[in-house]
């Protein structure tokens, strides 16, 4: 067949029609955002799977402040509360007092792999000085249920509610979302629930729903070809007014920095807002590089807007 540039035409809008049939049919974005591990029992220091990084014995926690509880999460609709796992970092004797950080992991396997970005956390500013809670998702790890957007919500809102109850106040409660976790994170802080935040720390996240699937598929397809989720960090984090950190991995082949990142950054119009662009990082690695530039991470941040000092 004699190749013509109407020919070629043809053939470019013949595969990108197959491409848009493909992803309506069998690649839904729904079922590769929720990419959950089950597990029967939690390993944490002793777990042998990959992990973006591991911490050295100065980071450890002793496991007098180490915490693994059930919660009851309800999301809006559902008849009956799902059972999801928890995990206390902490003096739990002294969360009243304490500033929490309520840690939201990505979309991955569960809370073994992001053990070490818990830790990290914990010993942010000193040793032991953070109370860190951390869920499952339903479908994650030994949490029981099926994934989803709505499921985000409401595990991460229990969460909050068990602070609530524990006796911690909305001036002791920073929000942090990694990648995924970005979501609940935004969400609940720009619509809160049980508790409203004091402050939102972002790392990685993504932008919409619809620059997911742009970025995945190349095309300029509507969300809804491939995805029920009508996540939009970018819309959501206009209606916040806390203190916004912000921290990107300038190589991060995975969300990129410039379409995502900088994008939610860009429409926060809040009371003070801070970005960390990290040079020579990835998706996965960015506490890692920031701690080998002796970079401050949080540090700073919370001294500057106001952070109450616990220990």
């Amino acid at each position: 067949m004699l190749v013509t540039p109407e020919n070629l035409n043809n053939m470019k809008q013949s595969i990108a029609i197959l491409i848009i049939i493909l992803c309506i049919t069998a690649c839904r974005l729904d079922d590769n955002l929720f990419n959950a591990s089950k597990l029967k029992s939690y390993s944490l220091d002793n777990y042998i799977g990959d992990v973006d990084f591991k911490l050295d014995a100065a980071y450890k926690i002793p496991d007098s402040l180490v915490h693994l509880f059930t919660l009851d999460s309800k999301a809006p609709g559902e008849s009956s509360s799902t059972k999801i796992y928890a995990l206390y970092i902490g003096d739990m004797s002294r969360i009243a007092g304490d500033t929490v950080i309520m840690y939201c992991h990505g979309n991955k396997d569960n809370m073994d792999f992001y053990w070490p970005r818990a830790a990290l956390l914990a010993n942010t500013n000193g040793k032991n000085h953070y109370g860190v809670l951390m869920v499952d998702y339903r479908g994650y790890g030994m949490s029981e249920g099926k994934p989803s957007e709505e499921g985000l919500y409401a595990d991460v809102d229990a969460a909050l509610q068990w602070l609530k109850a524990e006796g911690l106040i909305n001036d002791r409660l920073v929000m942090y979302g990694f990648s995924m976790g970005s979501a609940p994170a935004t969400k609940l802080t720009a619509e809160p629930r049980s508790m409203t935040p004091s402050k939102l720390m972002l790392e990685a996240p993504f932008a919409s729903a619809q620059v997911l699937v742009q970025d995945a598929t190349g095309l300029d397809l509507p969300a809804s070809f491939v995805t029920d989720l009508q996540i939009n960090n970018a819309e959501e984090i206009k209606k916040v007014q806390q203190p916004f950190f912000w921290i990107h991995g300038v190589d991060d082949n995975y969300l990129n920095i410039a379409t995502t990142g900088e994008l939610v950054y860009a429409n926060y119009s809040g009371t003070y807002k801070e970005a960390h662009r990290i040079p020579g990082a990835g998706h996965n690695n960015i506490p890692v590089v920031m701690l080998m530039a002796c970079s401050p991470f949080a540090n700073g941040f919370t001294k500057r807007v106001g952070a109450q000092e616990v220990r």
